[in-house]
């Protein structure tokens, strides 16, 4: 069976591609040719690498032929971001394809109101983002049931892992909050610090795209969440990450507008801190584990702690040996 992965080799993608040539899929990676995966293996020598600049090719309409011409059996799509995207890519694969499988993102969602949120909550999406990737989720899921396109969707938390910087307790992605928490510094957390993020390990992604591809009845016309087991709040996470270094951590909490002037270093910091507050995720994967047999490996803290581990060993931050 033929599958075809746009944009394979990000950071999901490094831990796909392998589980797929190992379980004897022929792999063809479609990629503005870039970048290679973050970790070697030695299943990407028997991957085939198509070059295809996306944005060029849906620009002349071609994109969806092109990728039809590859001969898929199976497509995932990584990196569909607009619903008009989605559309080209369909239409061209209508009667050609066995599976369809889309990363969308737990962002389809907006504020929560009861929690964890389950699949079938109303969507209240805020941000282009968010917006977004909530029409294509439509989009796709009503072509599964009135035309019967075999889709699948799948959406992932805060993705992280060996490679990638982690949100971190402050809900940005700056490396000094966990410099800060190994010295024992005081952090300033907005609100409360009850506010909560949900991340999931790169190769739990990874493990619940093949295993959607392997539970192909449970799987079509469906979406599903992808994040570890359990969400944890800002002061949690903190107070884990600084035990990590033999720490106990000094938080002081702070209103959010105050925070932003006394705390925030800079408004891409202002920014990431405002959207994962506004929207605290906490997601259920209780319909993933039913019906696709998804079984993450990784909890939020373990996650983060590989992470944390190679951004170290790889002189990103300057902290003492994690425990």
């Amino acid at each position: 069976m033929r599958v075809v992965i746009i944009g394979g080799s990000g950071h999901v993608g490094t831990f796909l591609v392998p589980r797929l040539v190992e379980a004897g899929y022929e792999v063809i990676n479609v990629s503005r040719g870039k970048s290679g995966p973050y970790h070697p293996h030695a299943a990407w020598r028997q991957v085939r690498q198509v070059s295809i600049d996306r944005q060029k090719a849906e620009a002349e309409g071609v994109f969806g032929e092109r990728i039809k011409e590859l001969q898929p059996d199976v497509v995932i799509d990584m990196i569909c971001f607009t619903l008009k995207s989605a559309k080209q890519l369909v239409q061209a694969l209508k009667g050609q394809v066995q599976h369809f499988l889309l990363c969308g993102t737990i962002w389809v969602h907006g504020p929560s109101v009861e929690v964890p949120v389950t699949e079938d909550a109303p969507r209240r999406p805020f941000g282009e983002y968010g917006i977004q990737k909530a029409a294509i989720e439509a989009y796709l899921l009503e072509q599964a049931r009135k035309e019967g396109f075999p889709a699948t969707v799948l959406h992932p938390g805060h993705i992280v892992g060996p490679g990638w910087e982690p949100i971190n307790p402050t809900g940005h992605r700056s490396l000094w909050v966990f410099e800060a928490l190994a010295k024992g510094e005081e952090l300033l957390l907005p609100n409360l610090g009850m506010e909560t993020l949900h991340h999931v390990h790169a190769d739990d992604v990874a493990q619940a795209f093949f295993k959607a591809l392997t539970h192909w009845g449970g799987a079509v016309g469906e979406s599903f969440h992808v994040v570890s087991p359990r969400a944890v709040t800002l002061r949690g996470y903190a107070e884990r990450v600084a035990s990590w270094f033999g720490q106990e951590a000094k938080l002081r909490f702070l209103p959010f507008e105050e925070w932003k002037r006394v705390a925030a270093r800079n408004e891409e910091e202002i920014r990431l801190t405002s959207d994962h507050i506004l929207h605290s995720p906490n997601c259920s994967i209780a319909k993933a584990q039913k019906l696709i047999d998804y079984q993450p490996r990784y909890s939020s803290f373990q996650a983060v702690y590989e992470a944390l581990v190679w951004l170290a060993e790889h002189g990103r931050i300057q902290v003492p040996p994690l425990r």
